[in-house]
C-alpha cells in the first residue's frame, strides 16, 4: 500500500530594500537547503514555489511535512539573495492553501 505524502504550506515574508524576482528567491532557498543538508536533505524536502507577490513581498512555498524543520532552518539561514541583504521570515504554516491564505490574510 502506498502512503500519501503529506505537505505543508509556508507563508514567508521577504524583508529587503531591493526587489527580488522569484527565480533568485527560489535559487537562494535551494542553495540554503543544499548547504545545510546536502543533496539528500534537499531532495527530501521537495520544495516548490506556489505563489509569489513581489509588491507585497510575500511568498508561499510547499514542502513535505517530514522536511518542515529542515526547510524552516534553511530559510532562517538566508541573509542575502544575489548579494543583496535580505531576511526571510516564516509567518504561517498550514496543511492547506485555503487555511493558509485565511490565516495570513493573503489574496490569491
Amino acid at each position: 500500500m502506498v502512503r500519501r505524502m503529506k505537505r505543508r504550506y509556508l507563508a514567508l515574508q521577504v524583508v529587503s530594500e531591493h526587489l527580488i524576482n522569484e527565480r533568485d528567491l527560489m535559487g537562494a532557498l535551494r542553495k540554503a537547503l543544499l548547504q545545510l543538508f546536502g543533496e539528500y536533505g534537499a531532495s527530501q524536502a521537495r520544495l516548490t514555489l506556489i505563489e509569489y507577490g513581489s509588491q507585497k513581498k510575500y511568498v508561499i512555498v510547499c514542502c513535505l511535512n517530514e522536511a518542515l524543520t529542515l526547510v524552516r532552518a534553511s530559510i532562517a539561514s538566508i541573509t542575502e539573495v544575489n548579494g543583496k541583504p535580505t531576511a526571510i521570515r516564516v509567518t504561517r504554516v498550514s496543511g492547506t492553501l485555503k487555511a493558509l491564505r485565511k490565516k495570513a490574510q493573503l489574496q490569491a
